[in-house]
C-alpha cells in the first residue's frame, strides 16, 4: 500500500511543544489548514486526547500514531512532527519518550482505514528507519527522509551477493526446473541487511519470505511477491510452514504446487540450503481440497495477524514467563453457543474498530489479556467478541490427544471439529504454536529450538 501520496512537505514539521496537548495542536494546525472550515480544531484535539486516555497510540521506539476518523472529503491526511527534546506522554513505559508523532486523520467513509493504520505501524516499527529520520540534521532533510520512509524505500542498500550465493541461486533455478516447481521461495532473513532483489527468475514466480516487508517494495519489483513471517529460531527453514500456510490462504500457492526453497542460517549472509517442498504432502493432514483450509467467513489478513501475535507470544512470552492462549476464529454465531465466560468480557462496550485484531494498537492488549485463562473469540473480519471464554463443546467432539498436549489443545481440536472455525493454540509449557482445522492438528512452530530465554 503506497502511503506517500497522502503526504505534503508543509505537513511535516518540527514540533516546539514538549507536551502531548501542545504537540497535537501544532500538528492539527497544519493538518486542517486546507480542510473544511466545519472541522473544529478544538473538537479534534479533545477527541484525540480522549482516545489516548482510553488506549495509547504509542507504538514503541519513540513513535506514536494518534489517529481519528472525521467527516471530510479527503480519504486521509497525515501530519508528521519531530520532538527533538522528547514529548511528555502518558501511558508509555517509564524512561521512554516520544520523539516522532504521526497524526492520521481519516474520512469516516473510507473502508481501508485499519489497513492503512496497520501499514503505517508496520513501517515505523523498524528502528533503523526511525533512527534515520530522527537523526536528520535539519527540517529539509527530515522531510525528505519521512517521504522516503513512507514510500517504502530501503534505508540502506541491499547487500550484494557473493559469488557462492549467486551460484546457489542459479542452481536453485535448475533444481526448480528439474523438479517442476511452480515458484522459488527465497528466505531473505538469511541476510542481515535484507537481500538485493536483483536475482530474477523469469520463468518462475519469486516469493520473498521475510520478517519485515517494507511498504512499496512489492510495487518496485513486480516479479516478486512478499510473505511476511517472523522467524522463531535460527533454523534455516523456521518460517517455511507458516509462509506456505499464508501463501495458500492468499492464493499465492495452490494445493498441488511444488516449491523450491533457497535458505541459510538467520543473519549468516550465506545461502547454504536448497529444499523442494510438495505443498500437498506438507498439508495433507488438514486439507482435502484447496478451499478447505480457511473458512469462507475468515479474512486471510485476520489469520495472518493472529499468527503474528501467536508467534510473538511463543517467542517472547510475557514479562519473562511462557504464556499459553487460544484464538478461535470464525463461525462466532455457533461458537458462542459452546462457550461460557470465565471473567467479565474486557471488550464489552468498545467500538468494533477499537477491538479489531487488525488495529495495530490491539497487539499489546491481546498480549496482556493472554494471562487470563480461556479463549479469545474472534469474528472472521477481525472483531474480537470476547476474551477469557471457556470452551464447552459437547463430549462427542473430543478425542484423545497425542502425548504432550493438554486440555487447551483438546478444547481447540473439539471446537474446530464442532464449528466451521480455525483455531490457533500457543502452548504454555513449550511455546509450540499449533493450528487446528476440523479437529486435525497442524504444528506451525515447534519452539524446542527457540522461545523465552
Amino acid at each position: 500500500m503506497s502511503l506517500e501520496r497522502y503526504l505534503a512537505k508543509s505537513r511535516i514539521i518540527e514540533i516546539q511543544s514538549d507536551d502531548l496537548n501542545g504537540a497535537l495542536e501544532e500538528l492539527l494546525k497544519v493538518a486542517t489548514k486546507r480542510l473544511s472550515a466545519r472541522l473544529s480544531t478544538n473538537r479534534l484535539l479533545n477527541d484525540l486526547l480522549n482516545r489516548e486516555s482510553i488506549m495509547t497510540t504509542y507504538l514503541g521506539n519513540g513513535v506514536a500514531i494518534p489517529h481519528l476518523r472525521v467527516k471530510m472529503k479527503r480519504s486521509f491526511v497525515f501530519a508528521i512532527g519531530r520532538c527533538r527534546e522528547g514529548c511528555k506522554y502518558d501511558g508509555i513505559p517509564k524512561g521512554t519518550e516520544v520523539r516522532l508523532l504521526l497524526l492520521l486523520l481519516a474520512s469516516d467513509k473510507v473502508k481501508n482505514y485499519l489497513n492503512v493504520l496497520a501499514s503505517l505501524a508496520r513501517l515505523f516499527r523498524e528502528k533503523t528507519l526511525i533512527d534515520n529520520i530522527l537523526d536528520a540534521p535539519n527540517l529539509e532533510i527530515f522531510q525528505e527522509r519521512v517521504i522516503q520512509g513512507f514510500s517504502g524505500l530501503p534505508v540502506r542498500p541491499g547487500r550484494r551477493q557473493s559469488r557462492f550465493n549467486k551460484l546457489l541461486l542459479k542452481e536453485g533455478e535448475k533444481v526448480a526446473k528439474a523438479s517442476r516447481c511452480s515458484a522459488i521461495l527465497i528466505f531473505s532473513d538469511t541476510f542481515e541487511g535484507g537481500i538485493d532483489l536483483s536475482p530474477d527468475f523469469p520463468k518462475y514466480r519469486t516469493v520473498m519470505v521475510t520478517r519485515s516487508a517494507p511498504e512499496g517494495l512489492q510495487e518496485q519489483h513486480n516479479h516478486t511477491t512478499m510473505i511476511e513471517v517472523k522467524p522463531y529460531s535460527n533454523h534455516r527453514l523456521s518460517q517455511l510452514r507458516s509462509a506456505v500456510l499464508i501463501g495458500l490462504t492468499r492464493g499465492i500457492f495452490k494445493y498441488n504446487d511444488r516449491l523450491c526453497c533457497v535458505a541459510g542460517i538467520l543473519n549468516s549472509n550465506q545461502f547454504d540450503t536448497l529444499v523442494v517442498v510438495d505443498v500437498e504432502r506438507e498439508f495433507q493432514s488438514v486439507l482435502t481440497r484447496e478451499a478447505d483450509l480457511l473458512p469462507s467467513s475468515v479474512s486471510f489478513e485476520v489469520l495472518e495477524r493472529i499468527l503474528a501475535i501467536a508467534t510473538d507470544l511463543s517467542l517472547e512470552g510475557r514479562e519473562g514467563r511462557s504464556i499459553g492462549c487460544l484464538f478461535v476464529l470464525g463461525d462466532t454465531k455457533k461458537v458462542n453457543t459452546m462457550i461460557k465466560p470465565l471473567v467479565l468480557n474486557p471488550f464489552h462496550g468498545y467500538k468494533e474498530e477499537d477491538r479489531n485484531i487488525l488495529n495495530p494498537f490491539m497487539d499489546e492488549t491481546i498480549k496482556e489479556l493472554s494471562f487470563m485463562d480461556g479463549a479469545f473469540i474472534i469474528k472472521g473480519n477481525g472483531i474480537i467478541e470476547s476474551a477469557g471464554s471457556l470452551i464447552n463443546t459437547p463430549s462427542d467432539y473430543y478425542h484423545e490427544m497425542p502425548s504432550g498436549f493438554g486440555a487447551r489443545h483438546a478444547a481447540a481440536s473439539a471446537i474446530s471439529r464442532a464449528t466451521d472455525s480455525i483455531v490457533i493454540a500457543v502452548s504454555a509449557t513449550s511455546g509450540r504454536v499449533t493450528l487446528f482445522r476440523r479437529g486435525v492438528m497442524l504444528p506451525l512452530i515447534d519452539n524446542s529450538m527457540g522461545g523465552v530465554q
